[in-house]
């Protein structure tokens, strides 16, 4: 008899104004759960995510418009809340990023970096910048994405 094994756990987290991001995290999502049987995901808007969320996941996948050639206020009131915390944790996580960009999503993507390196946690996927209106192609890349992380944390490759 096999003993089973404990399933991984992935995050999201994300901010929406306009919908954008929130079309993205929810297809992420749904990626994300076609390896539901051994990984669990979690979808948590930024605003309340906790520490504890950080915690709890093994990967994490961080969504956010780009504003101003930035992340979402709200995505950064989240590292604010979580980084010092955090810090004791060393939480050397795998995390990848999707961005909604009326621009070139970029400046949003190296903050972003800039944030996490500090956590620390260690990219493992090229973030997907979804430019303009949100589209089937950025939806299924988004889907792409989510299980993309999952697999592998299911496999052990994160």
């Amino acid at each position: 008899m096999t003993t089973p094994t404990a399933k991984k756990h992935l995050l999201i987290v994300y901010h929406t104004q306009s919908g954008n991001t929130g079309q993205l995290a929810e297809a992420v999502w749904r990626g994300a759960s076609l390896e539901s049987e051994s990984v669990e995901t979690r979808l948590v808007r930024a605003a309340d995510g906790q520490l504890e969320d950080l915690l709890w996941c093994d990967a994490v996948l961080f969504g956010t418009p780009e504003n101003f050639g930035y992340m979402s206020g709200m995505l950064k009131d989240f590292f604010d809340r979580t980084y010092y915390p955090a810090e004791p944790y060393e939480l050397n996580r795998p995390y990848g990023l999707f961005i909604s960009a009326g621009n070139d999503g970029t400046g949003a993507v190296r903050e972003c970096d800039r944030i996490l390196l500090g956590y620390p946690m260690k990219k493992v996927l090229e973030p997907l910048i979804a430019r303009g209106e949100i589209t089937a192609e950025h939806l299924a890349s988004a889907e792409e994405l989510g299980q993309t992380l999952a697999c592998g944390l299911s496999m052990g490759v994160f």
